[in-house]
């Protein structure tokens, strides 16, 4: 069954379950005891960190071993804040960031401090200079993800590094998509990353914090890991994660022109055979091996109920595939199409036979899933009568309100108005992309009993 979610979790790696299996019989023992077992323990822990610090191109003593990705991103984050509160309590950061990272941010907030989300153009990438604007007198600390974690664009983070340089604030870069390709570039200050994402073990996290940062490691005190990060460490898992990076590492060149290459395929293949789609992220500064995309007029859990059921492993940012019924923030803060949206991310040694597949079998699903919704099958282009419509798609989830418009929007005159009754959260944000898809004039949205407003005038 193809696996295509790599960027959730990578497939241990052959080097990572070797290794695991190794060290459960060699670094059980505590590292810090001065008997032969401890001393061993000892020896491969640091071997870890060595190999794991030359990933991240940090020293030795500047890298701790956590016990997530997230927690490595928490922990750096208020250790940060807490060792610059005389500068300020203000928090910088992308609207694209993790939601460990929006987390970390909304607690701040709570505590008594302030944060700004610097917004993404349509590809989701900052604009270095409007990052740098964000920067304050009283700003401690600055978040820039080196990639994202849903459409796979890369962020412009040697820019924004040397910017909060410039203006002496500290950069935390969130490498957990990313670091399995190459190291961050750039003088950032604090980075984390995630073993799991790169095909370690689950349970290690990385954070590295560099010499000259200020940093107060927050909670209870701990003597392991230099204070900041509590409990025994997970010695077999650690020492699994950093020989697999040094072999995901190795083998990064030609993997990465492999599946950019599959990608570039599912990306022009994808929107040559799906009817209104819309491919997103950055086309060329990008992850090599993830693509996203977005199916008008599809129920996005619809959508990968079938492809499971056509043995493909693929996830999604659509409102409807998840318990909070809100688009993902990444899809929204770019303004993009969220219906039906589609996440591929390849693992390492993903055949070309199994991406021809899917592209084979994809069609054919949305076109089922489309037809059981009652999508229209094509924009209506005669002009209609009527000088305005009422939607009331009160009560209905994603796409169904989208769907109505589609239904309607020629039986109005060009200039005439639809408007759209919807609660559903997803309609903010795919009532305007269809508009744009469909080259009509998105209005704008009023308040309405019960839900909103969503006003669209026709122009063809």
């Amino acid at each position: 069954m193809p696996y295509f979610d790599a960027a959730s979790a990578a497939p241990l790696h052959p080097v990572a379950r070797h290794t695991l299996l190794a060290a459960l019989d060699e670094g059980w023992a505590d590292p810090a005891r001065l008997y032969r077992e401890g001393r061993r323990a000892r020896l491969l822990l640091d071997a870890a960190r060595e190999a794991a610090a030359e990933a991240v191109g940090c020293r030795p003593d500047e890298l701790v071993f956590t016990s997530s990705g997230t927690t490595a991103v928490h922990a750096g984050i208020a250790g940060a804040l807490s060792g610059r509160r005389r500068v300020g309590r203000h928090l910088a950061l992308s609207a694209v960031e993790h939601s460990s990272v929006l987390h970390s941010a909304a607690a701040h907030e709570a505590a008594g401090g302030s944060f700004t989300e610097v917004p993404v153009d349509r590809t989701g990438a900052v604009d270095p200079a409007v990052y740098g604007g964000a920067l304050r007198a009283d700003t401690a600390l600055a978040c820039l993800q080196s990639a994202n974690h849903e459409v796979g664009t890369e962020q412009p983070v040697a820019e924004v590094a040397a910017l909060c340089a410039e203006a002496g604030v500290p950069l935390l870069v969130d490498a957990a998509q990313s670091l399995g390709w190459g190291p961050v570039p750039g003088r950032w200050s604090l980075l984390t990353a995630s073993a799991h994402k790169w095909g370690g073990p689950a349970g290690v996290g990385l954070l590295a914090v560099r010499k000259g940062v200020r940093f107060a490691p927050q909670g209870p005190a701990g003597e392991r890991e230099s204070g900041r990060a509590a409990g025994f460490e997970n010695l077999p898992a650690i020492v699994a994660a950093a020989a697999s990076l040094r072999a995901v590492r190795s083998e990064a060149a030609a993997e990465s022109v492999r599946l950019r290459a599959l990608v570039d395929r599912i990306r022009s293949v994808v929107a040559e055979r799906v009817p209104d789609v819309e491919v997103v992220g950055d086309p060329e500064r990008r992850l090599p091996h993830l693509v996203t995309f977005s199916c008008l007029y599809v129920d996005g859990e619809t959508l990968l109920h079938e492809l499971d059921r056509r043995e493909f492993s693929v996830s999604s940012g659509s409102s409807c595939t998840s318990s909070t019924l809100i688009p993902s923030h990444v899809l929204k803060a770019m303004g993009v199409l969220s219906e039906g949206n589609v996440r591929v991310s390849l693992p390492t040694g993903t055949a070309g036979a199994e991406v021809d597949r899917f592209l084979e079998v994809l069609p054919g699903v949305v076109a089922e899933v489309r037809e059981r919704l009652g999508a229209p099958v094509s924009a209506p282009h005669s002009p209609g009568p009527a000088t305005s419509l009422v939607v009331d798609a009160l009560g209905r989830r994603c796409p169904i309100p989208v769907i109505e418009l589609a239904k309607v929007i020629g039986e109005v005159a060009v200039g005439a108005t639809v408007t759209v009754l919807a609660d559903d959260e997803a309609a903010r944000l795919d009532i305007p992309a269809w508009c744009e898809m469909r080259g009509q004039e998105y209005v704008g949205e009023e308040p309405a009993d019960l839900g909103s407003a969503y006003v669209v005038r026709r122009l063809s």
